[in-house]
């Protein structure tokens, strides 16, 4: 199962989004694996109802923060700058 560690709260609370079960997931952040940042990906398991990390997915992490990269870099390319004139 793959959870995306959506954000870091102020109170040191880690929120990971499960994909397949449409969950959210609050862990402390110093459950989190070393080199564990926003957007990364994880291989989840469900142990008494509980999520556990099992480990980073960094195929998964790697593609998509690629995939983010490329389509900014679109993004950039098509601008023009504003449509607005200037007085």
């Amino acid at each position: 199962m793959k959870g995306i560690l959506d954000r870091i709260e102020d109170n040191n609370k880690a929120v990971i989004l499960m994909e397949e079960t449409k969950e959210e997931v609050v862990i402390t952040v110093d459950e989190l694996p070393e080199g564990s940042s926003e957007n990364t990906y994880f291989n989840m398991e469900k142990v008494d109802d509980e999520y556990q990390i099992v480990s980073i997915d960094e195929a998964i992490t790697q593609k998509e923060s690629e995939k983010s990269s490329d389509l900014m870099a679109k993004l950039r390319a098509k601008s023009k700058g504003s449509k607005f004139k200037k007085k």
